[in-house]
């Protein structure tokens, strides 16, 4: 999961090496934490959080492969 959230984030982003994500696990749920540059948030977000949203898309999907929920925090 992290690998995924990395790589997305890092390609959309103009800084990528202040990427950081971490995974933590709460009983069946997996909690992934995006922290980006100030400057970077926006594109993580997107128009209206489609961006954002599609990437929780797919990091729902990859959790469903391991009977998993998911929930995916952007940071400031």
């Amino acid at each position: 999961m992290q690998e995924l959230i990395t790589f997305i984030a890092r390609a959309l982003v103009d800084s990528p090496d202040a990427v950081q994500v971490t995974v933590t696990e709460e009983d069946d749920t997996l909690i992934v934490d995006l922290a980006v540059d100030k400057d970077d948030l926006g594109k993580v977000i997107g128009k209206q959080g489609r961006t954002a949203r599609a990437m929780r898309s797919l990091l729902s999907a990859a959790a469903g492969k391991e009977d998993k929920k998911s929930r995916l925090n952007i940071l400031e």
